[in-house]
């Protein structure tokens, strides 16, 4: 009788430190799995990628199908298919599987537009339920195996991750992607006087900084986002996509016309770290796409206003079309989860509490010297002009405070009347 192997102390504590509860339980199990033919690399391997009770009790379930003859890289289901195939049969059970929307085409509402999103979900595919009954990969509106694996998603309530435009944005996104190596007018880029230059290269900067949070964000949160809600991991792909390309062209801005990367500050690196950090992801997403994002839009929107040159004036131009839709997607994405919210007044009063406290980050940022300075600089054409350059300064101020405020309204959280951000700026 050969004896079963030793279990190492260091898989049993892994297991442990994973949340497994007892170690008369972790022994069982891998016991268990060592019989059904599973090494203990194996399991080590499991425990390091988070494997937990649950899903090693269903694995074992299933076991026999993966146990193989040494040297064998075929199951036994996998060798009686490869039997009836040399014989000439095929299983064909794919054509038999139900089909109660087989023979409903999707038709284009513009042609000139393409197939679209919304075309395919009017006909065919319908919109998300509002829980999905599994945790999976499989696309919606697709024949589900009974046994299929919990993918172990855990955003799994349509209010937590969806807004009613992200489908339409997601279709934008896709039809208005550019090239910040090609459809950025380079040639036109001129030499600057220094002070100007430097003006422009300290907000290349910041934004080189700053905008691939709005990557990092997301794909934190995606991989945990139930596969039913497609269109949101898709748009947050796009978005992605964006981010990186902002990184890009703001990088080179800064590197292209005799200047170069300036100052970073920790106020600016505490913020993105906030978000980043965020316990949940619409709390993430309000701090990122309807504080966060707000801002930085205004910031586009006066650099366009304030450019030298076609190539700055073209560089925020396509700036300003991406980051509007990512300010779009959070501000409706918000108003969804309170309008959908089991609790719903709770939910908006625990995102009064979060805005309350994100408030207090934009007087820093708008009296920060690094910021202000620099767009001053722009806004008066030189330093002899920063003092006419500040008048301006106040004026974005004002509108950078009520843009934010019309979000938030947008979204259901009214902070006209308890908002932390002074209604003009102090200098």
């Amino acid at each position: 009788m050969t004896q079963a192997p030793a279990i190492p102390r260091e898989l049993v504590e892994k297991a442990l430190a994973k949340g497994w509860t007892s170690e008369a339980a972790v022994e069982e199990t891998i016991q268990r799995a060592l019989a059904k033919g599973f090494s203990l690399q194996q399991l080590g391997v499991a425990l390091d990628m988070g494997l937990t009770p649950e899903r090693a009790h269903q694995l074992l379930e299933t076991a026999p199908l993966f146990k193989r003859e040494p040297g064998d890289v075929f199951t036994e289901t996998q060798h009686q298919y490869i039997d009836q195939l040399k014989k000439g049969r095929y299983s064909l059970e794919w054509l038999n599987d139900p089909r109660p929307n087989w023979g409903i085409h999707a038709a284009m509402r513009d042609p000139d537009r393409g197939l679209t999103l919304q075309d395919i979900n009017k006909a065919y595919a319908g919109d998300p339920e509002d829980a999905p009954q599994h945790r999976v990969m499989a696309p919606r509106g697709s024949v589900v195996d009974p046994d299929v694996p919990d993918m172990g998603y855990t955003y799994n309530q349509k209010y937590q991750v969806w807004a009613d435009n992200v489908v339409a944005l997601y279709e934008e996104a896709c039809a208005r992607q550019w090239s910040a190596t090609r459809d950025i007018p380079w040639d036109d880029l001129k030499p600057l006087p220094d002070d100007l230059e430097r003006a422009q290269c300290q907000i290349a900067t910041l934004l080189t900084e700053v905008e691939m949070i709005a990557s990092d964000f997301p794909a934190k949160w995606l991989w945990q986002m139930n596969q039913h809600f497609h269109e949101v991991k898709m748009f947050l792909c796009t978005q992605a996509m964006d981010e990186a390309r902002h990184l890009e062209v703001f990088r080179k801005r800064a590197l292209a016309n005799g200047g170069g990367l300036m100052r970073c500050l920790s106020g600016t690196e505490n913020f993105l770290k906030t978000i980043l950090h965020a316990p949940t992801y619409v709390q993430g997403s309000f701090l990122m796409h309807v504080l966060g994002e707000g801002l930085v839009l205004d910031i586009f929107r006066s650099g366009e206003f304030l450019a030298k040159n076609k190539t700055e004036k073209e560089i925020y131009r396509l700036c300003i079309q991406d980051e509007a839709r990512h300010v779009s997607y959070g501000t409706m994405h918000l108003k969804y989860f309170l309008e959908h919210h089991p609790e719903r007044d709770k939910a908006i009063a625990e995102m009064h509490a979060l805005a309350e406290v994100a408030e207090l980050g934009i007087p820093g940022f708008l009296t920060n010297p690094f910021i202000i300075e620099p767009l001053a600089v722009l806004m008066g054409d030189g330093v002899k002009g920063i003092d006419k350059g500040m008048e301006a300064i106040r004026m974005v101020w004002v509108r950078m405070r009520e843009e934010y405020l019309n979000r938030c309204a947008i979204a259901g959280i009214d902070r006209r009347d308890v908002t932390k951000v002074p209604a003009q700026a102090p200098f």
